[in-house]
């Protein structure tokens, strides 16, 4: 079993390219984190609607701040910060839950095509699931794994505890594996696109 830091090998990452597509999940690779950036706007539409999901990958490449602040976009995540969460909880919720666009990372992707999103809040997976229109992940091929046993392996064993970390370090709070999501097979054609990068990117 290959480390769950070392960067997968091009012929498994066009494998897992191929079996993502037959699950209806459409996938590209790119060589960098600045190619990652530009196929990303590339892709989003000026003037939609767009929600960068918390992701350490896309604050390494600068998406979220491009997606915040550029005026590009009608940015949900300002939208949100100016809410009332006492007051406007059920607004946040359904506004969180499914903007036309959504942007993340995932914390495994399988050989045979299958995506493995670990979060602590739960707080993006209704829009991977269902709720938004097209999805976007960005991922580092590092987090390709052989099957789920190892994806989940993965999550527990390494990400959960750079996580914590990172979580530590920002709020002095642990992170937790509270909820998971696996998608094995996307219904609507074009919905989900993954983005693999050959470098290092996120945990």
């Amino acid at each position: 079993m290959k480390s769950f830091s070392e960067l997968a090998d091009d012929q498994i990452i066009s494998a897992t390219i191929q079996a993502l597509k037959n699950n209806n999940i459409e996938a590209v690779v790119v060589e960098n984190a600045g190619k990652a950036k530009e196929k990303v706007l590339e892709i989003l539409p000026e003037g939609a609607e767009v929600m960068n999901m918390s992701s350490v990958t896309l604050e390494t490449l600068g998406l979220d701040k491009e997606i915040n602040e550029s005026g590009r976009y009608d940015a949900v995540k300002p939208k949100l910060a100016k809410m009332d969460r006492e007051t406007q909880s059920i607004e946040m919720q359904k506004l969180g839950s499914a903007p036309v666009w959504a942007v993340g990372s995932v914390q495994a992707i399988t050989e045979s095509g299958q995506v493995i999103i670990a979060s602590n809040t739960g707080s993006q997976l209704p829009a991977y699931a269902y709720g938004s229109a097209h999805v976007i992940w960005v991922v580092g091929t590092q987090k390709i794994v052989k099957n789920l046993d190892e994806g989940m392996k993965r999550i527990y064993d390494f990400v959960l505890p750079l996580e914590t970390e990172h979580m530590q370090n920002l709020y002095k709070m642990n992170s937790n594996v509270s909820k998971l999501l696996i998608i094995n097979k996307e219904f609507i054609a074009g919905r989900l696109t993954v983005i693999f990068v050959k470098e290092k990117l996120g945990f």
